[in-house]
């Protein structure tokens, strides 16, 4: 006897209608037993309408719909009549996007060739007309082409087996060959067809736009009812690889680096957590890979990048999501300036690369130029600019600045949102955002940040108090990040001490200690100048989505959590 397998049981909670709950264990085994049920009547001798349903009197209010039922005694018949419904392989000899090109605008109106072809796609429109079925099919991409399935040429079995058996949204293979139809419909006039692949759930209606939750819980229909969210994919995949190619063109390697971390650091932000068993450790989920790159430095890898998956427990909005995508790069013997020109040089090559121009279009059709120079302005001028009065760097004992009081009068003056562990470079950060961070349109780099909020970033050459950072920000948003990196172990574990009495004090996002990484510091970090950059935003800045519609998958809260 086996034993019973261990399974976490999560309650789906009461519809509207108060329906008992039920684990989802038990619905699965519902609908199994429901499954069983139609599969056993079509054995039996049962029509398709005598296999379902209707009123679910049998299992219930939580068991398949009436359509579900439908297509899943369907697959019953086809196992019946011996026909598999997931085919391992077909005689697929082309594809509907070849055979567009190949024959697009060059055939008359009841023209016929001899060009045998079998093609597969998914069925998005059926018109039965007696002895003649025309099916649309479309690949992947959304190319269509007609389908026409005659009774004289496949026989009359062969005919109503298809009228019975074959629903939208199924995959279906045609073969036969290519002609026009009488009204000049490009075509395929079929010799025989298969279902390649049986859907039990339906398609919503494809000439309605999703609502927003059917887009995010379920891309997959998304991408085949929506032309822009497949494009939103396909212009991913071009946008990641032109990043790659041009990283490649100035010598970079590729390297990847641990998403499961002892100590949390590269960035200011709050981790998620985890526990592996086998150590009995918790672990950080990555925040940003800067301080593993960096050891990629000492080792005497002059350029390198990473394209990454980080994670911040922290808000979502329409540019934050907990789960991202960003690429970071580190280039020795540069700086915050030839980093700026790298980044510059990356996201025009994209938009290039992606859609042709530097100046692309938006959702909402307006042109968005990203070519040319890009300006930049210097945070303290201004942020004194805005305020009418000075605002001076905290330079230390020898260079005291703006103090924290007079900076949190002006902060509450304004309005603006004071955190719980405040000091002179938070609250400068918060009174700039307040006064430009939605206002900066155009491609804009922000340089000059305090060194209270740069633990990593290598002090200014000849300002106290200020660090070289640049943040780059377009649309309103900030895109992307540059430092001249610091490579000093001293001042490294001055600054990773203060964030640390920054945490201990309540400060959720400050950085730990990391005694490895200051450690390869000591080994010998060459200057060296780094950047970072969310892909995610990158898409946002070169199509006007949110950040939702730039992730494939996003991720959305359970309906029954």
């Amino acid at each position: 006897m086996t034993e019973p397998i261990a399974t976490e049981e999560i309650t789906v909670e009461e519809d509207a209608n108060g329906v008992p709950a039920m684990t989802t264990v038990e619905r699965a085994q519902l609908l199994l037993d429901q499954d069983a049920a139609i599969t056993a009547r079509i054995q039996e001798g049962a029509t398709l309408d005598e296999a379902v349903d209707p009123s679910n009197k049998e299992f219930g209010p939580q068991a398949h719909p009436e359509q579900v039922q439908m297509r899943v005694a369907k697959r019953a018949m086809m196992l019946k009549e011996g026909l598999n419904p997931y085919p391992v392989t077909l005689d697929v000899t082309g594809t509907i996007e070849a055979v567009r090109a190949k024959y697009d605008g060059t055939l008359e109106a009841g023209q016929e060739t001899d060009d045998v072809v079998g093609v597969a796609g998914r069925v998005l429109f059926i018109r039965n007309a007696g002895g003649l079925c025309f099916v649309q099919l479309a690949a992947g991409d959304g190319t269509t082409i007609q389908a026409m399935l005659s009774k004289k040429q496949i026989g009359a079995d062969s005919l109503k087996l298809f009228k019975q058996l074959v629903d939208l949204g199924d995959h279906l293979f045609v073969k036969g060959r290519v002609i026009a139809s009488k009204t000049g419909e490009l075509s395929i006039f079929a010799d025989e067809w298969a279902i390649a692949a049986k859907a039990l759930q339906p398609l919503p209606t494809l000439h309605k736009e999703l609502n927003e939750d059917t887009r995010t819980r379920k891309p997959y229909i998304g991408m085949i009812a929506d032309e822009k969210i497949r494009n939103m994919v396909r212009n991913r995949s071009k946008a990641v690889s032109s990043l790659r190619r041009t990283f490649d063109d100035h010598d970079f390697l590729e390297v990847e680096t641990p998403m499961l971390q002892t100590v949390h650091g590269g960035a200011a932000a709050r981790p998620f957590t985890t526990h592996m068993n086998a150590f009995d450790l918790d672990l950080y989920l990555r925040i940003a890979p800067e301080l593993f790159l960096k050891r990629c430095l000492v080792g005497g890898i002059d350029r390198v990048f990473e394209i990454n998956r980080d994670f911040r427990n922290e808000g979502v909005d329409g540019t934050h999501a907990p789960e991202f995508t960003m690429v970071e790069a580190y280039e020795a013997y540069g700086n915050y300036d030839t980093i700026a020109a790298l980044v510059k040089e990356l996201v025009q090559k994209t938009a290039k690369d992606v859609f042709g121009s530097t100046t692309v279009t938006l959702l909402d059709g307006t042109e968005y130029d990203l070519g040319g120079e890009w300006k930049t302005m210097s945070m303290y001028d201004s942020l004194s600019e805005a305020l009418g009065q000075e605002i001076v760097p905290n330079g230390g004992p020898d260079h005291p600045g703006t103090s924290v009081e007079e900076l949190g009068r002006i902060a509450d003056k304004l309005g603006v949102e004071r955190d719980d562990v405040e000091n002179h470079g938070k609250l400068v950060e918060h009174l700039w955002e307040h006064f430009y961070e939605d206002k900066l349109y155009e491609p804009t780099f922000v340089r000059d940040f305090p060194v209270e909020t740069s633990p990593l970033v290598k002090a200014h050459r000849s300002k106290p108090g200020v660090v070289e950072k640049w943040d780059l920000y377009v649309r309103g948003f900030e895109l992307a990040t540059g430092y001249s990196e610091l490579n000093d172990p001293i001042v490294q574990r001055e600054r990773f001490v203060a964030q640390a009495k920054d945490a201990l004090a309540g400060d959720e996002e400050a950085c730990d200690i990391d005694e490895d990484f200051l450690e390869a510091l000591g080994v010998g970090m060459p200057p060296a100048g780094g950047m970072g950059m969310g892909i995610d935003r990158l898409l946002i800045a070169l199509t006007g989505a949110t950040i939702r519609e730039t992730i494939t998958f996003p991720l959305v809260k359970p309906l029954n959590g």
